[in-house]
Formats: structure tokens, C-alpha cells, sequence
């Protein structure tokens, strides 16, 4: 694997990685409710434990991610990167966030497409 593309996979995992933290322990707090625009701390309450579960998964897209770089298999990345893109994809929709699908799809798919076609 290219050192470009070592580099966009990683970055993609630290993203999840951020989202884990934004989800798991920041969901509540002013910088978790900007974010996501909650309308209110206490939407934010109600939905924490979802909000947890949820990043929970993005840190998994992150470890899966990281473990494909580490055994340096391209099946594995391409598997996660369609996982992310599946991902975004669904959150965008079901949010109605376009923001959502430029933030994960977009990367996940340009790294696809740069590890598929090199």
C-alpha cells in the first residue's frame, strides 16, 4: 500500500475515532450538542445512551480500519471503507444532513477508489 494511501485510511480512522469520543463522552456537553445540532440539553440527555452505542460502532469502523493497515490487507480496508461509505450514506439520509455524507462517504469513497484503480 502507498504511503498516500496509508495515510487517507488513517485519517479515516482517526476521524471514527473522533466520532466515538464526540458520541461516547462529549455527547452532552455544549461541544457534542453543537455539533450534532441537538435543539436542547435535554434531547441530549434523553439520547445519550443511543448517542454511546452509536459511537461505539465508529470506533469499531476505526479499529477495523487500523487492523487493516496493521495485517496490510486490502480486502479488510475495502471492506471498512464500504462500511464507512455505507454508513455515511445512511446517516445523511436518514438525518436529511448532506453534511454527514461529505464528512464519511465522500473520503471513504475517493480512498476506494485510489486503492482500487492504483
Amino acid at each position: 500500500m502507498t504511503l498516500i494511501l496509508t495515510i487517507l485510511i488513517a485519517l479515516i480512522a482517526l476521524e471514527h475515532f473522533y466520532f466515538l469520543i464526540l458520541e461516547m463522552f462529549l455527547w452532552t456537553t455544549p461541544k457534542g450538542i453543537k455539533a450534532f445540532g441537538l435543539k436542547t440539553k435535554e434531547f441530549a440527555e434523553d439520547t445519550k445512551v443511543l448517542a454511546a452505542n452509536q459511537g461505539l460502532y465508529n470506533g469499531f469502523l476505526a479499529a477495523g480500519l487500523i487492523f487493516s493497515l496493521l495485517i496490510k490487507d486490502p480486502k479488510t480496508t475495502i471492506f471498512f471503507l464500504v462500511c464507512v461509505t455505507i454508513a455515511g450514506i445512511y446517516g445523511a439520509y436518514s438525518t436529511k444532513k448532506i453534511k454527514l455524507f461529505y464528512l464519511q462517504s465522500i473520503p471513504a469513497i475517493i480512498t476506494l477508489g485510489l486503492l482500487i484503480f492504483r
